[in-house]
């Protein structure tokens, strides 16, 4: 089983690039329909596997209704693009009737975006609850239960030839007086989107700060995050690396080896394109280049990187479940670059690089639920 394996040198040497986080997006969420704050477990029987002292799980497989985070992101970016369209600021609504009503200047209004699957879903989710029209652009080779996922919500969705950065390219070209395009990925031009969707991430850390306020409770010393594009290890990064925070924990950012677009662009010192086919079974994170706005952020503010096997990814499925836990494929992968990290060939290294230790309380995201059943069940059963 091979892996690779990147020690940042710049890591807390300069200035984290992107404002501090406020609780405006967990405010926002808390007004949606559904909302309340998702499990924070413990996870003892990983903590022995990991040789660690703790080891917390976030849950984030049903979240707002939909089986994966990705909804925060990507309704406070709609939120704030629909905002920013309007001219004006949307403050007092209280009810998504009272929101629906705000936006009847704009309509006809399409949303579209491109997706390996959760961001699209929830794309189109929001469309829906807002009443407006959804188009969503997926790569080729994308697993029918999550085109079906999608087109549940009642979107439009279109699989393009070619992999997830030639859906951005092709979501890109929409943008019109009767189109946002909300996307999770940047590039020149288009940055302001991307930047709301790393934002409302934020909600996820509000959410582990308070359960930690309780107690006996302590903050983590390591996060292991998972890197598509880069926008939910940019949320990491800008809430942990926080100037007013007394613990700023070791960030781990993890990814398949087959796209592995921010380790390469960390060895090249610059952002570069990985090649394509994108096809590990974490789905999510089958990205051929970092997002322009998240690269400033994670480049500096991320320790090491780790690009693993798919077979961490199955492996952590397995031992999630075990743990009572649903996982997917891309849910599972932060656990499977921990798994790497600390129980594979080079681990006596990495935890003197790391400085993890049998005391050491780590913070591992399940960003998904099972959106692909039957590959679920394969790997699990």
């Amino acid at each position: 089983m091979s892996a690779r394996f990147f020690l940042n040198p710049d890591a807390g040497r300069a200035k984290i690039i992107g404002a501090s986080p406020t609780r405006a997006p967990l405010s926002f969420h808390r007004r949606l329909p559904g909302y309340a704050p998702t499990p924070l477990l413990q996870a003892p029987a990983l903590a022995r596997l990991l040789r660690v002292g703790e080891v917390l799980v976030k849950i984030e497989s049903s979240r707002l209704g939909l089986p994966a985070f990705k909804i925060l992101g990507a309704s406070w970016a709609i939120y704030r693009a629909l905002e920013a369209r309007l001219g004006l600021t949307l403050e007092q609504w209280q009810t998504i009737s009272e929101f629906k009503h705000c936006l009847a200047p704009l309509r006809p209004m399409t949303l579209a975006t491109a997706t390996d699957g959760n961001h699209g879903r929830a794309v189109a989710h929001m469309a829906a609850l807002l009443e407006l029209e959804a188009l969503i652009y997926l790569p080729a080779g994308t697993a029918q239960a999550r085109i079906d996922g999608i087109a549940s919500e009642g979107a439009q969705v279109e699989v393009v030839e070619g992999t997830y950065d030639d859906a951005v390219s092709r979501a890109a070209q929409d943008a019109s007086e009767h189109c946002l395009v909300i996307s999770d990925t940047s590039w020149p031009g288009y940055e302001d989107v991307p930047r709301w969707v790393m934002d409302g991430y934020s909600t996820i850390f509000w959410e582990i700060d308070d359960e930690l306020a309780r107690p006996g409770q302590q903050s983590p010393e390591l996060v292991a995050v998972q890197f598509g594009v880069g926008a939910l290890a940019a949320a990491v990064v800008n809430h942990y690396r926080a100037p007013d925070r007394d613990m700023q924990p070791k960030i781990l950012s993890v990814e398949p080896l087959r796209a592995a677009c921010a380790l390469a662009s960390m060895e090249d010192g610059e952002i570069v394109d990985v090649p394509g086919p994108h096809n590990s079974i974490m789905a999510g994170l089958n990205c051929g280049r970092a997002s322009l706005v998240a690269w400033p952020i994670v480049s500096h503010g991320i320790d090491a990187f780790i690009a693993i096997a798919d077979e961490r990814a199955r492996e952590a499925m397995r031992l999630l479940a075990a743990a009572g836990v649903v996982a997917g494929e891309t849910g599972a992968a932060g656990l499977g670059g921990l798994l790497e990290l600390l129980t594979g060939p080079d681990h006596t290294q990495h935890r003197a690089d790391l400085r993890i230790n049998e005391t050491t309380r780590v913070l591992l995201l399940v960003t998904e639920g099972a959106t692909d059943p039957a590959a679920y069940e394969a790997i699990v059963r």
